[in-house]
């Protein structure tokens, strides 16, 4: 009934529609005898029964919705009636075929009831119910034309029972369709949601690891400060600046880390909230913000840069992020030889970064754990470079001192991404 029920694309309740057929199918009972011709078959002259018996055939349409069998016996029993009394030309007989507004009122009481109720239901009106109808149609025929009575009526009722089957097995389908489509929609909408806050604890843990290594780096130009501040108080205003950049630097991180944390719907619903991460262009500005903490940094890079994905970049600024705070921390003011080393021909980046030891006695050194690569900071390097492909050896120098070496792989020509902006050379580091 998605036709009938639908009018101008707004749906239409049921009781209107069944209603509507039921005034329209007793509007053409009331008028059929006013349309028969003068000459046709001879027939009872409408009276009160006439009208009882027409108003019994159509109008317990308007309730087919709530009782959709009684109103498919009271139909059929009152059109049996009407036509036992003669009151309208039989279905079949010797002026033809005859298919009046009586037995279309049938004929559409067994589509609503086809199409409304349970299959047990159909199953009952399509064995029992058409063939008592239409051996009832048989018997009320004339002589001569009860077989074609009989097929007519059959085929008449057949047609609208197996109609409504079909109009509600699409409806079932479409029902599927619309509950499968749901069902897909629920679950692709928690990928998504699942896939965002996967992506806000990737970007928490990278925004955690930023403000780790600032605060690492405000600490190490804290007592650097301190050291030179009777020396060389310019030397030592430089490096207040530089811890004010670097605190000013983390406020903006920490502030980044708590937006991507935010769990208001506004966050959820825009995942491409996402702050930009460090490429290897942003390499220079990391030596020159370990340079004002007085680390002695030779930055260089040979061969041709070629395209790398955005992991790829983000592994080789963490990885040298790193190895700098480490050596920091574990060796001081000492010389450190930073180079990156582009090898297209052998597919491969090579990041190389050797210090020459704590410069002086008295100043701390590295830890045994460290030199032996179990620390927290070495793990997460080699997690990373293993993320993408590359190998990492880290390691303490026969002559002393000690070196982080990553092999970062270049993407191959099937594997390169469209639409990446292959790195530019480095401009002279500030400060050499």
């Amino acid at each position: 009934m998605d036709r009938i029920e639908s009018l101008a694309g707004r749906p239409v309740p049921r009781a209107v529609t069944d209603t509507a057929l039921a005034l329209v199918l007793t509007a053409g009972c009331l008028a059929l005898p006013l349309a028969m011709p003068p000459d046709g078959p001879e027939l009872r002259a409408p009276d009160a029964l006439w009208v009882v018996l027409v108003l019994l055939t159509t109008l317990p349409l308007a309730l087919h919705r709530l009782f959709p069998l009684s109103a498919l016996l009271v139909v059929s029993v009152a059109a049996g009636a009407l036509q036992g009394l003669h009151y309208f030309p039989a279905l079949s007989g010797p002026d033809g075929t005859s298919i009046g507004p009586t037995y279309m009122a049938v004929a559409t009481a067994v589509f609503l009831t086809a199409t409304r109720s349970t299959p047990r239901i159909a199953a009952l009106v399509g064995s029992v119910l058409i063939p008592v109808a239409a051996v009832t149609e048989a018997v009320l025929a004339p002589a001569g034309h009860r077989i074609a009575a009989l097929l007519t009526e059959a085929v008449l009722l057949v047609a609208a029972w197996a109609l409504g089957r079909l109009t509600r097995a699409r409806a079932a389908i479409r029902d599927q369709a619309l509950e499968r489509a749901a069902a897909l929609e629920r679950e692709q909408a928690a990928d998504a949601r699942a896939a965002v806050m996967e992506e806000r604890a990737r970007i928490a843990r990278e925004l955690h690891d930023i403000v780790a290594h600032n605060v690492s780096l405000m600490v190490v130009q804290t007592i650097a400060a301190d050291r030179v501040q009777d020396r060389d108080a310019h030397k030592a205003h430089e490096l207040h600046g530089a811890i004010e950049e670097t605190g000013r630097a983390t406020v903006t991180e920490l502030r980044r880390l708590l937006d991507v944390l935010r769990t208001d719907e506004e966050a959820e619903d825009d995942p491409s909230r996402q702050p930009p991460q460090p490429t290897i262009e942003a390499l220079p500005a990391l030596v020159d913000s370990v340079r004002a903490a007085g680390l002695q940094v030779d930055f260089s890079t040979s061969g041709t840069p070629a395209e790398l994905p955005a992991g790829s970049h983000l592994t080789v600024y963490r990885v040298v992020q790193e190895a700098l705070t480490n050596t920091l921390k574990h060796a001081g003011h000492t010389r450190t030889a930073l180079s990156l080393a582009w090898e297209p021909e052998r597919e491969r980046l090579t990041v190389r970064l050797c210090d020459d030891g704590p410069p002086a006695e008295g100043e701390p050194v590295r830890p045994p754990v460290a030199a032996h690569g179990t620390g927290h900071g070495l793990v997460g390097m080699r997690e990373r470079v293993g993320a993408v492909g590359g190998s990492l050896h880290t390691g303490t120098r026969p002559g002393g001192g000690y070196c982080v070496h990553a092999v970062i792989p270049l993407p191959t020509s099937e594997t390169r991404h469209e639409g990446h902006t292959p790195y530019a050379g480095h401009p002279r580091p500030a400060g050499r």
